[in-house]
């Protein structure tokens, strides 16, 4: 498995109304990060604190000049969602992933295990 190249994958994909944060990440927020707070709605995240619609694209997001890689600009105040990305090879694959090799492929068991270890720090283990 390859080291996160920054390709964004996971926050355009995801960040369309497919995330969503705990009632305690949501209070944080509002205590804390009013700024993050804003883009929050009835429980849901990502919502134009203008129009009152699901933004296609994370606030947070930002892509870097001229090239083709992305920053979360909320990092350590993000999601749970988001810190638990990615939860297994078979979610990988179908979000085109760009850390998946050849190898991964071929044992992903081996691979789920490797994953686990590298996602150790945000979140539990992974089982089929």
């Amino acid at each position: 498995m390859k080291e996160c190249n920054q390709c964004g994958k996971c926050c355009t994909k995801y960040s369309n109304g497919g995330l969503s944060a705990s009632a305690s990440e949501i209070e944080l927020w509002d205590v804390f990060r009013p700024d993050i707070s804003k883009y929050v709605d009835a429980g849901n995240i990502w919502i134009s604190p203008d129009t009152g619609k699901q933004l296609e694209l994370c606030p947070w997001l930002r892509k870097l000049p001229n090239q083709d890689k992305y920053l979360c600009a909320i990092y350590y105040d993000r999601p749970d969602d988001c810190k638990a990305y990615p939860v297994s090879i078979e979610q990988m694959v179908n979000d085109g992933c760009e850390m998946i090799e050849v190898q991964d492929l071929l044992y992903p068991k081996q691979a789920q295990h490797n994953l686990n270890r590298i996602m150790a720090d945000s979140r539990p283990p992974y089982n089929e």
